[in-house]
């Protein structure tokens, strides 16, 4: 690594602790899957599939299905199983998923794949354009968007002074100081990257926890109010965290359900849930972990120079939110919006190239395979076979409401927040496509789809579970009950506000 490579990395405040997460990511893989485990796991998740795509059409027991709709079946089960099994990284079976459709369900794929026994071409490949446009869909632009003021707010100093000024209005009163972490950490969880967020936030935090008496539960609150502040602000904005992208994208899709939910109208409805969440956080933490220190002295320091592109970051990043949270006014989408610091901020000089580097291109990378799917179930006619076939309008919609959240809360717990909301959403926008009149007294479909991204958030109750989970484990402070116990009280709370608030903003129109 050339040392202008290391020392731009290194600007951002908590980076050693990324470094360090991502190490022990690593290591957390190898050590679950012990190579004669991966093989076994591997084969499975091959043969699986490869059953899908060679069995008889009338085994699906969809009438009409053809070769192209199993295969797209076969390479859905395929990365079911890849990500449940986590044989290789989450967004590397994304990637796979993009290749095997482009080269055995599109209209660009190998030619033997293109027509049945008889030579003919068959109707319903999928356009090969549609499915390489998922990599730069226009939810995609709006986590690029994100991305670059994160990093532009790293470089200029922003998010230290904003942690700063954020947290003095707390005081030094330790259940305050408590507060104002789970508060600050969640407001910068709705435009940073959780992962991030948590680092910076337990990088202001390690002396202080240091401070603490050692036979106080204080700085066990503190330490888990960070992951919990970080999840759970995540589902503020449709940036905060990908599952959000990716039910926004299946309700917004003018193809699809086309609802036109706006990136304000979202944060009206999810972050008057997440202060309540917070809020309630803070009392757990405090009867859970009382402090045995009545008051916390913070220390915030920033090394940076300020220079005029700082300014430039702060109006920037100013009139991107305000833009963001009035769009149903200019009527300027989000999206759109999102491309506004990328073109300011690059030419302005604050984003270089080497600053490009940064983006978090693995979770862009795992969302567009989401959309890929589905695009190929949607195009190949896959999806409109399922709702013809599967009598979802019969199914209860409570049932299938309750069912999938808590489905999704559990495998959520166990592998990636956004692998398990590309595996629940196309699947649910079928079934809530179908019985969308059914629905309707409960939400509609938005309940159901901003469900999963909202039981994703929630799921935080092992140092797995999510990147902030694993951050405040390595502070040596939190002992897996701990973690275990708030996650599942807050888990519990979550779901049931959660889901409580869907259903009355879908009754009334609000989504």
């Amino acid at each position: 690594m050339s040392k202008i490579h290391y020392i731009m990395f290194t600007i951002f405040h908590g980076y050693h602790l990324v470094e360090a997460y991502h190490n022990w990511k690593k290591a957390h893989r190898s050590n679950k899957n012990p190579w004669g485990l991966k093989l076994l796991k591997l084969f499975f998740a091959i043969a699986v599939p490869l059953f899908f795509w060679l069995a008889p059409s009338s085994a699906y027991g969809l009438p009409g299905i053809n070769p192209v709709e199993q295969r797209v079946v076969a390479v859905f089960a395929f990365a079911a199983l890849m990500w449940l099994f986590e044989v290789v990284p989450a967004w590397t079976t994304s990637l796979v998923v993009v290749v095997l459709l482009l080269f055995c369900a599109s209209d660009s794929a190998l030619w033997f794949m293109q027509t049945d026994a008889a030579g003919e071409k068959f109707s319903n490949l999928v356009s090969n354009t549609a499915i390489l446009h998922c990599f730069a869909d226009p939810t995609i632009m709006l986590f690029i968007g994100g991305f670059i003021i994160a990093i532009a707010a790293t470089k200029s100093g922003l998010d230290v002074k904003l942690a700063k000024v954020m947290l003095a209005p707390f005081g030094t009163k330790s259940e305050n100081v408590l507060l104002g972490f789970l508060m600050v950490t969640a407001i910068f969880s709705m435009f940073i990257s959780n992962t991030a967020t948590a680092a910076m936030m337990l990088t202001f935090l390690a002396p202080v926890l240091k401070a603490l008496p050692a036979d106080g539960k204080g700085k066990i609150g503190l330490a888990l109010a960070i992951p919990i502040g970080a999840n759970i602000g995540g589902m503020g904005t449709p940036i905060g965290t990908p599952p959000n992208a990716i039910a926004l994208k299946f309700l917004n899709d003018p193809a699809g359900m086309d609802l036109g939910i706006g990136f304000g109208q979202w944060m009206m409805v999810m972050v008057p849930l997440t202060l309540v969440l917070l809020f309630i956080a803070w009392i757990v933490l405090r009867r859970l972990f009382p402090f045995k220190q009545k008051e916390i002295h913070l220390q915030i320091e920033s090394s940076h120079e300020s220079s005029w592109r700082d300014v430039l970051v702060y109006i920037t990043f100013t009139i991107t939110v305000a833009l963001w949270l009035t769009d149903s006014i200019t009527g300027v989408n989000a999206n759109v919006v999102a491309m506004l610091p990328v073109g300011v901020l690059c030419i302005g000089g604050v984003i270089v190239k080497r600053d490009l580097e940064q983006i978090s291109w693995s979770i862009l990378w795992m969302i567009a395979g989401a959309f890929a799917l589905g695009v190929a179930m949607r195009q190949t006619g896959l999806a409109q076979d399922m709702i013809e076939a599967i009598p979802f309008g019969s199914w209860s919609p409570l049932l299938i409401i309750i069912g999938s959240g808590l489905l999704c809360y559990l495998m959520a717990n166990f592998i990636s927040h956004t692998a398990t909301a590309a595996l629940f959403v196309p699947i649910l926008a079928i079934a809530g496509s179908s019985m969308a009149d059914a629905l309707a007294p409960y939400g509609g479909v938005s309940t159901l789809l901003i469900g999963v991204a909202i039981c994703s958030s929630l799921a935080m109750v092992l140092p797995i579970s999510t990147p902030p989970n694993a951050l405040a484990d390595a502070t040596g402070f939190i002992k897996q009950k701990y973690m275990v116990t708030t996650g599942l009280i807050m888990g519990f709370i979550g779901l049931i506000l959660g889901y409580l608030v869907l259903i009355f903003c879908g009754q009334h129109g609000i989504f």
